[in-house]
């Protein structure tokens, strides 16, 4: 492998111009692609295998023309005060705003307030309810403005009046905290090289990477049903990745320069060592990534496999462009210790060890304290994580500042607050010799449940062999209670089922958000196993070592766990959330736990590899266990710890996010990276490697032979980088 990286990066650096050419008509044709393709929306959600998704499926198929997927929007009234939305008045305006609404070419039906008994006992609140032919992200803008529209006449008449629902669904944005976090990452590769241009290097190949990654997506987002979500999550992890593969590989060739040899056999020497770490770092995070397809949600397949494909080719980037613009850049990079001269200040005395080397021998010295301080401190973060709550994004998780989130009070004000979160029940009486009794037992048992307060006559198909049945909760979508009720409906659909041979299955957003977060939670295990499994296997093969990659498992759980009771007790309990800018608290995003095990275990198997190897390099070429330790945070600790840093810095530059599932997977990264880079990698690992001494390094010998040898260390190329021809006939080839 290090042979192999060797001999490509002295090529990349030679024939520098015709690699940059590649990566920039890559670049152009990317772009010119995504250009050309149309907007991304938000991709289809399914959930297949789940009793939810197999009740929208029959939907679908029993009640043609019904629009499932399409958009809807729920316009609230409210009367001022001393008034009745009963009143002519009022009455006149709310059904000129029906008239308006129906007027739309993407409207399906618009249903008056007055005729479906959609106005609150107490008469102060009624709402429409405006069905679309489209889905949200595909209505057109007159559409929407049309729904703005008749809101504000209506509003005119003094009428309180909020819009809910998806119709109002726009792309998601960023905003400008994502600048600061790539310029924070700037200034911090700045600090690192002490060169400008040194410093650019990692930024540009990253950009152009992550470029080429995110056009891809937006090129294919309409033919791969990929929604905007996907090229943010891209965008935020092949940045960050992206950035500190070219910075491990740009310190190392300051550090080969550092040590005599010439620029060319500098930039081999740097792509042979740090770039073999940099692919079995890429190559965890690309498992960790697609083995979110083991979960079975296509969403969240899709977002693990584009993240993965921009990993990739950060990978492919810090391998061959780094080196050519190494070239392009000259004397212009420094050797390793000429900073301080660069930067106009004395040099430090090289006999003075760093802070790197200081720490290290610290913790050598005091293992057992330094391994219970992080133990402990990382077990506190993550007591909070025992009180999570899963659950779906609705209108009740939006700022207090929309209309979306207005609307949702008003319509728990008037309704009750199980209103918002309504049961879908579908009834398939296809296989029943009475139809019509089936329909109304299955009315009559739901009336019997505990924590219903409205049960919709049911309301059948064509056919007359399928019916849907609304129910309305009394409790809140995302509690116990609702959750209950609907396993509540399944179970007694399993007695009517072998009464009168009709199916009953639960749908709506609701029922999905339950089905999600179950499913999410049963995949979570066997991911786990299949996930660390590879990722074991791989890191035995790096460091010949079964001890170094279990103790790399296990401080990974350590910082997913101390993450995750950060992310509960910000977005759950309110802890800081006015400085995150979470304006509205409640259950953790389903998705959340499962996505971040992913995301994290690449990330900390990226610090593992590239700090590691360092110590297993100079254990290989004959220092002690405890020294190299010493000498692997002497020539690692400060490229890592500033690796670090510019990743905090970029995942949490997606905080500003109008995403609320950006938002919280950005902070939870950030905080992800800062546990597991500064106390499991820096702290917990170093301990446990002072205490194993050389029992780290053991591999037994039957599976050393059986393991092939991939020479991270660099170990070939003692003898092959001597030899200033070595890659001549790869040239001429």
């Amino acid at each position: 492998m290090a042979t192999f990286l060797y001999k490509l990066g002295r090529l990349s650096f030679r024939r520098r111009h015709f690699v940059a050419l590649i990566w920039v008509a890559l670049l152009t044709l990317a772009g010119v692609g995504a250009a050309s393709a149309p907007a991304a929306g938000n991709s289809s959600f399914s959930i297949p295998g789940t009793e939810a998704q197999k009740a929208f499926d029959l939907l679908e198929q029993r009640f043609p023309g019904v629009s499932a997927d399409g958009a809807t929007a729920r316009v609230v009234f409210k009367a001022p005060s001393g008034e009745k939305m009963t009143d002519p008045g009022n009455k006149a305006t709310v059904r000129e705003a029906v008239k308006e609404l129906a007027d739309g070419s993407e409207v399906a039906r618009v249903t008056d307030p007055y005729q479906a008994k959609a106005v609150s006992k107490d008469g102060t609140i009624a709402y429409a309810q405006v069905s679309y032919k489209v889905s949200g992200m595909e209505l057109e803008d007159s559409s929407r403005d049309a729904l703005q529209d008749s809101a504000q006449d209506a509003r005119k008449s003094g009428l309180t009046v909020e819009i809910g629902g998806d119709a109002l669904q726009t792309v998601p944005h960023t905003g400008s905290s994502e600048i600061i976090g790539i310029a924070v990452a700037a200034v911090v590769l700045v600090i690192t090289f002490g060169s400008l241009v040194a410093a650019g290097l990692p930024l540009l190949t990253a950009l152009i990477g992550v470029g080429i990654g995110v056009s891809t997506i937006t090129a294919l987002a309409s033919v791969l049903d990929l929604g905007s979500t996907t090229s943010t999550l891209a965008m935020m992890i092949g940045l960050a990745v992206g950035i500190d593969y070219a910075l491990f590989i740009v310190s190392r060739y300051r550090a080969e320069l550092a040590e005599g040899r010439d620029r060319e056999e500098a930039a081999g020497r740097a792509t042979g060592t740090a770039g073999s770490a940099v692919v079995f770092a890429g190559l965890t995070v690309v498992i960790a990534l697609v083995g979110l397809s083991v979960v079975n949600i296509p969403m969240l397949t899709k977002m693990g496999v584009a993240a993965a494909g921009t990993v990739a080719i950060a990978v492919l980037i810090a391998l061959t462009m780094i080196p050519a613009l190494l070239g392009y850049a000259g004397r212009r990079v420094k050797p390793m210790g000429e900073k301080g001269k660069r930067l106009g200040r004395a040099p430090k005395k090289p006999e003075r060890p760093n802070l790197g080397t200081r720490w290290a021998s610290f913790v050598v010295r005091r293992p057992i304290a330094v391994l219970l301080l992080g133990v402990i401190g990382l077990g506190a973060a993550a007591v909070p994580a025992s009180s999570l709550e899963l659950g779906l994004p609705d209108d009740g998780s939006q700022p207090t500042s929309t209309t979306q989130r207005r609307a949702y009070d008003l319509l728990s004000e008037g309704f009750g607050p199980g209103f918002n979160g309504p049961l879908m029940v579908v009834v398939d009486a296809k296989g029943s010799d009475d139809p019509k009794a089936a329909f109304t037992q299955v009315g009559d048992e739901i009336k019997g449940l505990k924590d219903v307060v409205t049960v919709t006559p049911p309301a059948p198909n064509k056919a007359g062999d399928t019916a849907t049945i609304t129910v309305i909760p009394g409790s809140q979508p995302s509690s116990v209670t609702t959750e209950n009720l609907v396993h509540g409906i399944r179970d007694a659909g399993t007695g009517i089922k072998a009464d009168t041979d009709a199916n009953v299955l639960v749908t709506g957003s609701t029922a999905m958000n339950i089905d999600v977060s179950e499913k999410l939670n049963d995949a979570l295990v066997p991911y786990l196993v299949l996930v660390v499994g590879l990722a074991f296997l791989l890191l035995i093969v790096v460091f010949r070592s079964i001890l170094v990659p279990l103790k790399a498992a296990l401080g990974f759980l350590l910082s997913v766990m101390a993450a995750l009771g950060a992310v509960v007790a910000v977005f759950q309990w309110g802890w800081l959330s006015g400085l995150m800018g979470v304006e509205q608290t409640g259950p953790v995003m389903s998705m959340m736990p499962i996505f971040m095990v992913g995301v994290v275990f690449g990330l900390a198997m990226d610090y593992e590899v590239f700090l590691v190897t360092r110590m297993r390099e100079a254990y290989v070429h004959g220092e002690k266990a405890g020294q190299a330790i010493v000498t692997g945070f002497r020539h690692g600790a400060r490229v890592v710890t500033a690796a670090a840093v510019i990743m905090m810095a970029v995942f949490a530059g997606f905080i500003g996010s109008s995403e609320s599932m950006v938002k919280m997977i950005g902070f939870g990264l950030a905080i992800a990276v800062f546990f597991d880079a500064f106390i499991v990698r820096m702290a917990i690992v170093p301990a446990v490697l002072a205490l194993l001494g050389r029992k780290a390094w053991w591999l037994p010998k039957w599976l050393d032979r059986a393991l092939p040898n991939v020479d991270v260390e660099g170990e070939g190329l003692r003898s092959d980088s001597d030899r200033g021809d070595t890659d001549r006939e790869l040239v001429r080839a």
